[in-house]
């Protein structure tokens, strides 16, 4: 039985995939390389496939499990193109509809997004507002999921994901993590630019926390479930670059501009309860280890 990941050449997915691979697994990417690269999963024995969603069981007719990671993850490519909404609505339906001719189970990505509009800590019994395009798919996403647990018994767990960090995320460009962002302005001694005053804050995660989460996802028996995936512990953007600075050994002050952006969320903050308690799952990383291992993997 294979593995298959979407989306397994972008940054979460590649991690996922290179840990899979690790641990002995016969892994399967489909990936359409918008935002990944195959340099990502580069000496990695996996099989990958450029091909749409529709084609997976005509391709490979066994599946144990779909990680569902090949979701366009960042609320200006919905903003630049709405269209991406119906894209990933109707990619989803393909995912579920082929875990329902495996028997297999979904474990895909969601996003703390989703929670805009409602106060920190975040937990997963809020309320949804209307806010933008990607939070919209994203709940229809969790929707959908729900729908086929009900009629069809396609058993999923959804991860809201909160402002993941950590290595092979370079070939996402403008839409990557800000701690990279800034990381890599400050390398070629240049001022990172923070939209506001940069006292906005985000629960950081780094990517390998994340692929964790993701294996106990898969692991643990769920009909149909969401988790947030975050650390509980929130720092500002002026934090960040303080700690780049000090690991640098630099003196770098970020550039401020007005922030352009409608309906910005401020602060991130994963309430972790019920994902700890149910998921077994709890971040291990520090935010400053991470960022540590972020600069030696960029210097190398």
């Amino acid at each position: 039985m294979k593995i298959i990941v979407t989306g397994g050449c972008g940054f979460i997915g590649s991690n996922l995939v290179e840990r899979l691979v690790k641990d002995g697994y016969s892994v399967v990417v489909f990936d359409n390389l918008h935002t990944g690269s195959l340099r990502n999963i580069e000496g990695l024995d996996v099989e990958f496939y450029n091909e749409p969603y529709s084609k997976m069981v005509e391709i490979i007719p066994e599946a144990e499990v779909i990680f569902h990671l090949g979701i366009p993850s960042s609320s200006p490519m919905y903003k630049e193109n709405p269209r991406l909404v119906g894209d990933a609505i109707n990619d989803a339906i393909e995912i579920f509809e082929s875990a329902k001719k495996y028997g297999c189970k979904v474990v895909y990505a969601s996003s703390s997004s989703i929670y805009n509009g409602n106060n920190v800590p975040f937990r997963e019994d809020m309320p949804i507002y209307v806010t933008d395009y990607y939070t919209e798919c994203r709940y229809a996403i969790e929707r959908l999921a729900k729908l086929y647990n009900i009629l069809h018994g396609v058993k999923s767990v959804g991860l809201r994901f909160f402002s993941i960090y950590g290595p092979k995320e370079k070939f996402k460009g403008k839409y990557a993590n800000i701690i990279s962002q800034f990381l890599w302005a400050m390398l070629r001694d240049e001022p990172p630019v923070i939209f506001g005053d940069g006292t906005q804050t985000r629960d950081f995660t780094h990517v390998y926390d994340v692929v964790d989460a993701l294996l106990l996802a898969w692991k643990k028996d769920f009909e149909c479930e969401i988790f947030n995936v975050g650390t509980g512990v929130a720092h500002s953007f002026n934090e960040i670059v303080e700690i780049l600075n000090r690991i640098l050994g630099k003196n770098i002050q970020p550039i401020y501009k007005p922030n352009p952006i409608k309906n910005y969320v401020y602060h991130t903050l994963a309430d972790t309860t019920k994902a700890e308690k149910l998921l077994g799952f709890k971040a291990k990383i520090p935010l400053e280890e991470g960022i540590r291992s972020l600069i030696k993997e960029a210097e190398s």
